[in-house]
């Protein structure tokens, strides 16, 4: 259901992507940008190896530094997913991230039936926690070469993200890695078509099931500076608010649910105005 502030957010989560990723001459060029805005992380999952991009992901620069010797820069990324988090929390996913536009279109196309959620659903969601564990964060720290240098595994086994806009891309528009084509690029595509078929499915399967970054932001939703509140006064239980619900939580019992991709539906639907943002917005 779409609700009348929606359009809103998917205006913000374009202009977005544009600015992360208006390096127009990498598409031409099909070259990655190294200047140094790479540097510097952006808050959603997006690509380092988007030839368009700006800026670093916080989940490959992660993986990169965690196990380097170069404890400033772990420290450094740490760092900005613990602002970032603490600042925002989920409200990244919802507003910021690239894929969750991809995913936010994917799931307006028309489909037979689409499935709210399914036998084991809550289960499933798990998954995310133990890919961040194992893929970005022991992996990387232990399964390294003879130099003691670990890989990206998430990225280069996993995220449909990269895929889409770094592999998809740099491939189509640079003919030397088109004939280093193997096995691996053939099933971060079969990954990318699963997720790309789900999304049209399943409200954001990625960031439900999948999505290591949103696992990290999850830990802040509680406590984050930008959160919801319910004015209990107020809240009729009228149940709109979980109707609406893409993440399929119930906004007047659990508002900071760590599933809360701070979205604003249960808000724009709330006759009562019972969900009040914190910091709260002064009313003239």
């Amino acid at each position: 259901m779409k609700t009348p502030k929606e359009h809103k957010r998917h205006s913000v989560q374009a202009i977005w992507t544009f600015l992360t990723n208006s390096y127009l001459l990498g598409f031409v060029q099909g070259k990655i940008y190294k200047g140094k805005l790479k540097q510097l992380c952006v808050p959603g999952l997006n690509c380092y190896s988007c030839p368009g991009a700006l800026g670093a992901c916080p989940i490959g620069s992660l993986q990169a530094v965690i196990g380097s010797w170069n404890f400033r820069f772990t420290a450094l990324v740490a760092g900005f997913l613990f602002f970032t988090g603490a600042l925002l929390g989920r409200f990244v996913c919802g507003w910021l991230c690239p894929f969750g536009l991809v995913q936010d279109l994917l799931h307006k196309i028309p489909f037979p039936k689409k499935i709210a959620t399914f036998k084991g659903d809550k289960l499933l969601r798990k998954l995310k926690y133990v890919i961040l564990l194992v893929f970005v964060i022991l992996l990387p720290l232990y399964a390294v070469d003879l130099i003691g240098q670990g890989a990206p595994y998430f990225c280069k086994l996993i995220c449909p993200a990269g895929t889409l806009g770094g592999g998809l891309p740099l491939v189509l528009t640079n003919s030397a890695l088109r004939a280093t084509i193997g096995w691996l690029y053939v099933w971060k595509n079969f990954v990318l078509v699963v997720v790309v078929i789900a999304s049209m499915i399943i409200y954001r399967p990625f960031c439900k099931y999948i999505c290591p970054l949103g696992a990290i932001y999850s830990f802040f939703a509680p406590i984050s500076v930008f959160r919801y509140r319910v004015d209990k006064e107020k809240c009729t239980g009228c149940g709109a608010c979980a109707k609406v619900c893409g993440m399929q939580i119930n906004p007047s019992v659990t508002p900071n649910h760590p599933e809360c991709i701070r979205c604003g539906r249960c808000k724009s639907v709330c006759k009562a105005c019972a969900i009040e943002r914190i910091p709260l917005r002064k009313k003239r």
